[in-house]
């Protein structure tokens, strides 16, 4: 054998025997999940971080993207309920906006999950399936308590990276075409801000003086992409700034290096904030995400790959499951200044306008080669410029949403993904709210 490999042999109890089990509680997760549950299925919900919601929580990222159009409400459903729930509970700023109090927010998601009858539970990771032929017959995992063994009918990824349909064979990409990434933030949350200052100063995205801030050598690098500091409380600040390069997310190697960066560089942009821009004088770094901000990394290639042609069409799918609308964003491959200036050309004219979305047909949610498996949230099947749009957690409650009531389906009907009923998942979907005009 190999001296550089350790051989394996285990036999595992099952813990868990159930109907759907979710694999991963970020916001496509939890709206696959609390779906499935309250169509009467045996659900059961792992989560290797310590929260559900994923980047809304404990990724820190401090705001939602569009849940509209400008005119229709696209994440209907799930979507809107978790929204309404969030502002009810005093979990945005302002009062009924979109900026995101994190704390509130972690417990709608456990209040959603739980009510709906959903087993679920953190510290608890994949680490390989089981399968047989076209089906995965066992995710195997590992928790405090050791390694063990989920059986279920019907398998949901939502892990953002696409770990359960690569760890079972299905075909996917990664990045760019030489397989770069986009780059991730390290969220945080600032204290001591001065918000009436910061609206009078007009200097809310930062980016006004970050050429005068490069020519003092303020920042190791010359990042000019910089989304900026959203107000989250009467004082407090969420900032989506900075970025790691060269960033794997499927790594543990480079998601390290990453963290490393993403908490030194901080530094930087507190001077710059302090020194460069008007009512930031007094901040004060409060914590950064325990979960880095990751964007980007396997897309899961399934019967139809949604592309950058739908969204340039507007695009209308006799299997759509929803539609969607937010930009092509994106980010930032380099830290210099023709990237920056090729992300603004592409930010600022690949989005839609008011009233246009594209449709999201159920097909992106059926991994080929995987019969008892759908895949949700920003790893669905698209190319790398549809996944720059459909990424953001509103599309991911969209897919998310579908993938529950497509699973709960599959169960009742004892049928495989592509024996689902689409006119029927579609009529579902419109009874809990989903925006279907076409269906």
């Amino acid at each position: 054998m190999n001296q550089h490999c350790v051989k394996l042999t285990r036999t595992l109890p099952v813990r868990h025997e159930v109907d759907i089990l979710v694999v991963g509680g970020g916001p496509a997760g939890a709206a696959a999940a609390v779906t499935a549950a309250r169509q009467g299925k045996d659900v059961y919900l792992i989560e290797s971080h310590t929260c559900l919601g994923g980047m809304g929580t404990a990724g820190g990222v401090p705001v939602f993207m569009q849940f509209t159009d400008g005119v229709n409400f696209l994440a209907d459903g799930f979507g809107r309920e978790l929204l309404h729930r969030l502002q009810t509970s005093g979990g945005t700023h302002p009062p009924g906006g979109f900026c995101i109090k994190a704390e509130t927010l972690k417990r709608v998601y456990d209040e959603l999950l739980t009510k709906a009858g959903v087993s679920f539970t953190f510290h608890t990771q994949l680490i390989d399936v089981e399968t047989e032929g076209d089906r995965v017959t066992a995710a195997i995992c590992a928790g405090k308590s050791g390694m063990f063994a989920i059986r279920a009918q019907i398998f949901v990824d939502s892990t953002g990276d696409g770990d359960l349909c690569a760890f079972s064979g299905a075909p996917f990409e990664k990045g760019n075409e030489n397989g770069a990434m986009m780059p991730g933030t390290l969220c945080s949350f600032w204290a001591g801000i001065d918000w009436d200052a910061v609206q009078e100063g007009g200097l809310g995205a930062g980016n006004s003086r970050i050429e005068d801030a490069f020519q003092y050598g303020v920042f190791t690098l010359e990042d000019r992409h910089l989304p900026g500091m959203w107000r989250v409380g009467e004082k407090l600040g969420g900032g989506n700034i900075g970025h790691a390069f060269d960033l794997d997310g499927t790594d543990e190697v480079s998601l390290t290096k990453a963290l490393l960066w993403g908490r030194k560089s901080l530094l930087e942009y507190e001077r710059y904030y302090k020194e460069y821009l008007k009512g930031f004088e007094e901040m004060e770094l409060v914590a950064t995400g325990s979960l880095l901000g990751v964007r980007e990394t396997r897309r899961i290639t399934g019967d139809y790959v949604l592309n950058v042609g739908d969204f340039n069409s507007r695009a209308v799918f006799g299997d759509e499951i929803g539609r969607y609308s937010y930009p092509v964003d994106i980010h930032i491959a380099r830290p210099d200044k023709e990237s920056h200036e090729r992300f603004m050309k592409e930010f600022t004219s690949m989005r839609l306008g008011v009233g246009e979305s594209y449709g999201i047909p159920y097909r992106t949610l059926t991994p080929k080669g995987l019969a008892n498996v759908l895949v949700a949230g920003r790893c669905v099947s698209t190319d790398r410029q549809m996944q720059a749009s459909i990424r953001v957690m509103p599309g991911c409650y969209i897919t998310g949403q579908a993938a529950g009531m497509a699973a709960a389906m599959m169960v009742e009907g004892e049928s495989d993904s592509r024996g689902v009923a689409v006119a029927e998942l579609q009529q579902r979907l419109r009874g809990m709210g989903a925006y279907l005009p076409n269906a």
